[in-house]
């Protein structure tokens, strides 16, 4: 690819080869110190690791905006794309569209944090003025290289202006988060719930819990042999999920030696033996449930390591919501309420973005629609 993508006169835009050209604490103040997932860390610990690069379809290009000096005044973290995976926006259809026409859609440009499905700033910007510029220069590299498209995908919602500023096609759809509304404890949210699904709820947590012991690791407290049980958790979940995990082992090694202090491990053992395992990420507003997996299956203790323990933890943290992954009608019942989620997409072909723009209207009625059912389906007492 050309490393330029445009070049105002004060600032240069351009394509780096990894997140690790860059100085941690300069990349963290454009964004990386409040959400995990666009943090050096996080991101250098899937290169360094080879989760990301040659071979899995993910090559990092970040797309970044200097000065004169070289300091670094803005960035995005992009990746030429392969294929669809781990993106958890789907456009398998837009790719089959484009090759029934003759033409190819893949290599694109993803704007994301690999495998994660979780709201964060995908501008890491110093000055939003800034952004059409990041935008732009996206739109230059697709032009130059022969990508079809670029994709952001999971946008916080602050910055999903910024993205329809810049004219890009807007997507939603709808994810289950819990809402800490200043609760106390977990009791404390069970009050506010209708007293049938209280019920269900208590029964599962005491189902779950019974006959095992559930740890809680924190920064320094998760050793080598933690992450040995774990990895042999995740394996198993996506084997069954993907065919092949994402993530090599080693890249939970780096993130938990350079981002332990925002890493919360839930093990649970039976007698000495874990069993099974939930990892979570700490950001400045939320906690964010990412990995799980089980030796053996054991009723709800999915529900309690991933859902339950997610929210004792936030009410203990003050932090105001969970953000527990892609999908999952069950989260609903557990008090995980629907949330618009949102991505952008710009397509160099002027038909096609046509053809994209038109199912994106239409798709956008239907999740709006599902909103409004799902909201009549939460289990919070009714005028709650």
């Amino acid at each position: 690819m050309s490393d330029e993508a445009s070049s105002p006169s004060e600032l240069t835009v351009r394509l780096a080869p990894g997140v690790s050209e860059f100085d941690a604490k300069q990349w963290n103040a454009l964004g990386g110190d409040r959400n995990p997932f666009v943090s050096h860390e996080f991101l250098t610990a899937l290169e360094e690791s080879g989760s990301v690069g040659e071979g899995t379809g993910w090559d990092p290009v970040p797309i970044v905006i200097t000065d004169a000096s070289e300091r670094l005044l803005a960035a995005m973290p992009s990746y030429a794309k392969g294929h669809s995976q781990g993106e958890y926006v789907f456009d398998h259809s837009w790719a089959d569209a484009l090759h029934r026409a003759g033409r190819n859609y893949y290599p694109k440009l993803q704007i994301a944090a690999p495998f994660t499905p979780a709201n964060g700033p995908r501008l890491l910007l110093s000055d939003p003025t800034l952004a059409g510029h990041l935008l732009k220069g996206a739109e230059v590299v697709c032009e130059q290289n022969g990508l079809s498209s670029a994709h952001a995908t999971f946008i916080e919602p602050e910055q999903v202006p910024l993205f329809e500023d810049g004219d890009w096609l807007m997507r939603s759809d709808i994810q289950f988060h819990w809402l800490n509304r200043d609760y106390d404890s977990f009791d404390g949210f069970l009050g506010e719930l209708a007293s049938r699904k209280r019920k269900n709820l208590r029964k599962e947590r005491a189902a779950a819990q019974a006959g095992l012991r559930i740890e809680r690791l924190e920064s320094g407290d998760i050793k080598p042999h933690h992450w040995d049980a774990f990895w042999e958790f995740y394996q198993d979940t996506g084997a069954r999920k993907w065919g092949t995990p994402y993530l090599a082992r080693e890249a939970f090694t780096l993130m938990g030696e350079r981002m332990g202090d925002r890493m919360v491990l839930i093990l649970a053992y039976d007698d000495d033996e874990p069993v099974a395992g939930a990892l979570n990420f700490v950001g400045a507003d939320a906690i964010y449930g990412r990995y799980w997996g089980c030796r053996r299956d054991i009723p709800f203790l999915h529900f309690e390591l991933c859902y339950y323990q997610a929210i004792d933890i936030a009410i203990d943290l003050g932090l105001p919501r969970v953000e527990a992954g892609a999908q999952g009608g069950h989260k609903l019942a557990r008090g995980y309420e629907p949330v618009q989620t949102w991505s952008a997409h710009w397509v160099a072909d002027p038909g096609f973005r046509a053809a994209i723009a038109d199912f994106l209207e239409r798709e956008r009625e239907g999740v709006e629609n599902d909103q409004v059912l799902l909201d009549n389906r939460t289990p919070f007492k009714k005028g709650a």
